[in-house]
């Protein structure tokens, strides 16, 4: 077997057991804290419509989240937490010429 082989099998085997839930030496995964995607737009004063245009996040997706269907993940969780934490400097960031 070649190396490259090898350290794709690897590569392949580590991320399997990552999806499972198993510990892969070397991973630290940071996932954010959950938000109230409601209350951090409430708290920025934008509607529904402005809040999505403003943070590029697609309006089906943040009424979903809003209700409870679905929950932000990745990037998007990240971006929410950020806007909780500090909602007029991520607002003046994004309304910069």
């Amino acid at each position: 077997m070649g190396k490259a082989f090898a350290s794709i099998k690897r590569g392949l085997e580590q991320a399997i057991r990552h999806r499972k839930g198993g510990r892969v030496a070397g991973l630290k995964l940071h996932v954010p804290p959950a938000v109230d995607v409601k209350a951090v737009r409430e708290r920025t004063g934008l509607t529904q419509e402005q809040f999505a245009a403003t943070f590029a996040i697609g309006l089906g997706a943040l009424r979903h989240w809003e209700r409870g269907d679905r929950r932000p993940r990745g990037a998007a969780l990240v971006l929410l937490n950020v806007i909780a934490s500090e909602p007029e400097a991520v607002l003046r960031a994004v309304r910069r010429p």
